[in-house]
Parts: structure tokens; C-alpha cells; sequence
């Protein structure tokens, strides 16, 4: 059963993962939700931060999500909002993301919304969900990234205290420890 409420929890958790907008965007089309789809649509491509695509592999998703597929959904989206001329400005701006220039999806689709034909948007394929490899989650170590700590300088000569404690007054040429800092 698909929970809306999760949803936007889980994206809350990161607002600047692109893949979550996009993958809102689509759930929020297919919901009929098209101003929020296409809000969701512009989040992601914002996230993109000028990137052509992102690689999701680090975090345990095997997708790319590309620049061109989010402009492309997010003309999908103006397609159903009847926003013709905004649809074939945004595949434009599609083709110069698009890597290597191939474009033929891209040049099929403002073909389509020259005709005022729908487009069907691009999507994260069915099953891919955030899921750590197995090897990467069985590593997870503790690790100590600060070390032991250490005297760096003390006044007193051959100080071994390690430790914290608040700064009290002290007698010129005289140094002790409170008794909680020995402990």
C-alpha cells in the first residue's frame, strides 16, 4: 500500500536528493497531482546543481538519473497541464543535456507536442529501491576518527593527565588536579 505521508517523510529526510523529487514527480502524475508534479519535477532538476546526471551506485541505488530524463518528465507533465509552448521550450533545453547529443527520443518527442500528443514521463525502473550491497553493510566497523587523546603541553613536567576539566584558580608554581579529574 502506497503511503503519500512516507513518502514526503522520507524525502524530508533529504531534501536535496534529486532522485526522491523525481521519483515524487512521477507518483504525483500518476496521482494526477500535475502542479505538484511538476513542482517535484523542477526540486530535482534543481538538485541536479548543473550536474548532466547523477550516479545513485554509492548510495545503493544501480541508477543514473540524467538531467534530460527530468526535463523530459517535466515536459510530460506540462503536456497533461495543456502548457504546449512551456513542453517544447523545456525538450529544447533537453537536447543540450542530453550527452553526446543523441536526441532521437528527444526530437520523437517535440514531434509529439507539436501535435499536442501526451508524453508518457521517465521513470526509475519498477523494483530499484535505496539498498546497500550486502558486502558494504556487512564492513560497518566502528571506526575512530579522532584517536587517542594526548598531552600536547602542559606547565607541569611530565604530565600524563588526559582528559577535560573546567578551568579553576590556581597558586603560582603549584598545579593539582581536582579529585574528579584523577578519577
Amino acid at each position: 500500500c502506497f503511503s503519500p505521508q512516507a513518502f514526503n517523510k522520507t524525502i524530508e529526510k533529504d531534501n536535496s536528493l534529486a532522485v526522491g523529487y523525481f521519483q515524487r514527480g512521477f507518483v504525483h502524475l500518476k496521482l494526477e497531482m500535475y502542479e505538484e508534479a511538476l513542482s517535484d519535477y523542477h526540486m530535482a532538476f534543481s538538485h541536479l546543481r548543473e550536474n548532466p546526471f547523477i550516479d545513485y551506485k554509492q548510495l545503493g541505488l544501480r541508477h543514473i538519473l540524467y538531467a534530460w530524463e527530468v526535463l523530459y518528465s517535466t515536459a510530460a507533465v506540462q503536456c497533461h497541464l495543456q502548457q504546449w509552448q512551456e513542453a517544447r521550450v523545456t525538450l529544447e533545453k533537453a537536447v543540450v543535456w542530453r550527452p553526446e547529443r543523441r536526441t532521437a527520443i528527444l526530437e520523437l518527442a517535440l514531434e509529439r507536442v507539436q501535435d499536442h500528443l501526451i508524453l508518457e514521463p521517465m521513470l526509475v525502473p519498477l523494483g530499484e529501491l535505496f539498498r546497500p550491497r550486502k558486502k558494504e553493510v556487512e564492513q560497518l566497523d566502528s571506526k575512530d576518527f579522532l584517536g587517542k587523546p594526548k598531552v600536547i603541553s602542559s606547565i607541569i613536567p611530565n604530565d600524563e593527565y588526559i582528559g577535560f576539566e573546567p578551568l579553576r584558580p590556581q597558586k603560582q608554581a603549584f598545579y593539582e588536579p581536582s579529585a574528579n579529574a584523577l578519577r
